[in-house]
């Protein structure tokens, strides 16, 4: 036979189950003296039989959770055997569940990380708690705690389990709120119920959901133009709500911005400083305006827009510029008073006083500056101007401005005078001496003229020519004898001089410029010519015929220092050339005649006697003073007879031809008078003229 029983689980020990004695109706003592026994199908003996009472008793306790976990019913099996006769009965013990468990959750804490751009209506599963216990004493139901966003979900499976979920019932924003608390209760259908509770952390993941934002939409600067490399124009601060990458904010200079202003400015992407990294030009540009974006580094990123006003101060830091607008380098020296030589245009970058500029140049010069109107001057002449004295001018037009301190820029111009022919030449001597002996050799150099021409190039080159100078001999023409080179000025002979023909000739040299039309001048040249020894004396008395000898006669009687004859000589050379000697080189007799040495008078010096010879022969020569010495020799045959009228013949032919020296003299004192004559009259002349 088959017993059942049903107790709850967790009784206590000795806790009655069931009198077995009774239910088998069988006497306890018989029990007893049957050594009855309990065997139980299991590994632990949860019961035990008083064979006295014959009453099942909690031996052990007993946790229907762990013996039969989740199944609806929970069964233990007993064996009672009995002895003589030998009986075997099955007990079975149902253990009935009791609530002594409550609703457990994995953790006391779990944590969601729940994107804030989640879709309404979004499921996230919460892991369910575990209720050992069984029927209504199991997980009955789930309760959240309120909240604005999220609902409670259980669902049930079909083997009775229920799993919560959250139900997103309205859009998270992180930037609003990062964190969600809830508290999750998990209870049992038990009585009293048993619940327990589980936190649940919700992180709202962000999304790149908030573009950056600027504390202000524009922002300005000023700057004083030429400010220092990585000066600090400005700090933009943008901010992002989004956090993590979403949330990181990088600057930068947007694409707007033109290729040169990127020059200029350079923005840190970290911080958001704005420097200068070109170099600013007030003159270039007075106002720069800077689009600056700023992205975040979600994806897609999300950017915002600002602009920054730089306004830039002017300095002075600009010199004044000279613009010719018109300039001639080459000026004419003849150029009238007030001559427009250049257009300058004078102009500076910088504004107000430090843009007004004043021109002017050294007053030492001969030109001066007119103002025509703003920012344009004439460069004029002011005086008059002379190439000779000054060909070339480096003229300094200086520029400044009224800045402070002042800047200022110096052109210089070139001007070089062109030449006019204005100046005659001159000769470097107003008249030229010369002494040129005669017999000079033909091409010998008699004198080189010079002249010189301040004006240049064509106007200053020189030609010489030769002219006949007033009041010479017509029939002596200078070019018969000379030549001159046109352009070196050297004076050549063409033939020798006869001193002896000619002894001083003038002549004028003329020079001539090539301009147009050219310019002359004259100086006169007077050409002394020297003497030279080129001419021996000649016998003029007594004539004798060549390799012949003169007879004279003379009376024995003849005393001395009776004068037996002359010898006369003359010389076309003048000067020591015709200083003439006379020497009795060779006699008969040395000692009976002699010779005066400059009248060539022969004297008997001694009585003649009768042992003298009746012919003497007497050799005379006659020598000049030049150098060498030039001489002529003559034979004289002195006859002694008693011939007395042919010795006065030779004195009287003495007196006759002697008589030519007079004629000569007269004719030297006749033309001396005849020039002193037209001198004074010439004199006179000019000092009429001069009163």
């Amino acid at each position: 036979a088959q017993i059942r029983y049903t107790i709850p689980e967790e009784l206590t020990r000795g806790a009655f189950v069931g009198n077995i004695a009774k239910d088998l109706g069988t006497d306890v003592a018989k029990l007893a003296a049957a050594n009855l026994q309990v065997l139980s199908d299991s590994d632990s003996q949860y019961f035990s039989v008083n064979v006295n009472t014959g009453v099942i008793m909690v031996s052990e306790r007993i946790d229907r959770e762990q013996l039969c976990g989740q199944n609806a019913r929970c069964f233990l099996h007993l064996k009672l055997a009995i002895e003589n006769p030998v009986e075997f009965y099955r007990i079975e013990v149902e253990i009935l569940d009791i609530n002594d468990n409550p609703p457990e959750f994995p953790s006391e804490e779990v944590s969601l990380r729940i994107y804030e751009l989640a879709s309404l209506g979004a499921r996230f599963p919460i892991q369910p708690a575990q209720d050992p216990d069984v029927g209504t004493n199991t997980l009955q139901t789930y309760h959240l705690s309120a909240n604005e966003n999220f609902n409670l979900n259980v669902k049930a499976r079909t083997d009775g389990g229920k799993f919560p979920e959250l139900v997103l019932e309205r859009a998270l924003d992180r930037e609003l709120r990062a964190f969600h608390h809830l508290i999750l209760t998990a209870e049992d259908g038990g009585s009293p119920p048993k619940s327990s509770k589980m936190r649940i952390t919700i992180q709202v993941l962000d999304a790149n959901d908030n573009h950056p934002v600027f504390d202000r939409p524009s922002y300005g600067a000023r700057l004083v133009e030429n400010s220092p490399l990585g000066t600090l124009v400005v700090k933009l601060n943008a901010t992002d709500v989004d956090e993590g990458p979403n949330g990181d904010i990088r600057y930068s200079l947007s694409s707007h911005n033109s290729a040169a202003l990127r020059q200029i400015f350079a923005i840190d992407e970290q911080t958001g400083e704005i420097r200068v990294q070109g170099n600013l030009d007030f003159e270039e540009a007075t106002v720069y305006e800077i689009e600056v974006e700023a992205k975040d580094m979600g994806s897609p990123t999300m950017e915002e827009h600002c602009s920054v006003v730089v306004e830039i101060t002017d300095v002075n830091d600009n010199a004044p510029e000279v613009i010719l607008t018109s300039f001639s380098s080459s000026l004419s020296e003849d150029a009238p008073l007030g001559t427009v030589v250049a257009v300058i245009h004078v102009r500076d970058r910088d504004s107000g006083e430090q843009g007004k500029v004043q021109c002017h140049v050294s007053p030492d010069l001969p030109f001066q500056l007119r103002k025509d109107y703003e920012h344009q001057y004439s460069l004029l002449t002011s005086t008059r101007l002379d190439r000779e004295h000054v060909a070339y001018y480096n003229i300094t037009v200086s520029a400044s401005d009224l800045g402070s301190p002042p800047l200022s820029r110096h052109t210089i111009l070139p001007i070089a005078l062109a030449d006019v022919n204005d100046n005659a030449p001159q000769f470097e001597q107003a008249s030229y001496e010369v002494l040129v002996a005669e017999n000079n050799p033909v091409g010998s150099v008699l004198v080189t003229v010079s002249a010189v021409d301040p004006d240049s190039e064509q106007n200053s080159r020189l030609s010489y020519s030769i002219l006949r100078a007033g009041g010479t001999d017509p029939g002596l023409d200078p070019t018969r004898y000379l030549s001159i080179h046109p352009t070196s000025g050297q004076v050549t002979t063409k033939l020798p001089f006869d001193y002896e023909q000619t002894t001083y000739l003038q002549f004028h040299v003329e020079v001539s410029d090539g301009g147009s039309p050219a310019l002359r001048n004259r100086t006169l040249v007077h050409v002394f010519i020297a003497d030279q020894n080129d001419n021996a004396p000649r016998v003029h008395f007594p004539r004798a015929g060549e390799d012949s000898a003169t007879q004279l006669r003379i009376s024995p009687s003849t005393a001395p220092p009776a004068l037996i004859t002359k010898v006369v000589a003359i010389d076309a050379d003048s000067g020591r050339n015709a200083w003439l000697s006379y020497h009795l080189v060779e006699a008969t007799d040395p000692g009976l005649f002699s010779v005066a040495l400059r009248s060539g008078e022969i004297r008997i010096t001694r009585a003649l006697q009768e042992t003298d010879a009746s012919a003497h022969e007497l050799l005379v020569v006659v020598r000049d003073a030049g150098e060498p010495p030039l001489s002529t020799a003559v034979t004289l045959v002195v006859l002694v007879e008693e011939r007395g009228p042919e010795a006065l013949q030779g004195s009287e032919a003495q007196g006759a031809d002697g008589g030519g020296l007079p004629t000569i003299t007269l004719y030297l004192i006749v033309s001396l008078v005849l020039i002193s004559t037209v001198s004074l009259v010439a004199l006179a002349v000019l000092g009429v003229r001069c009163l």
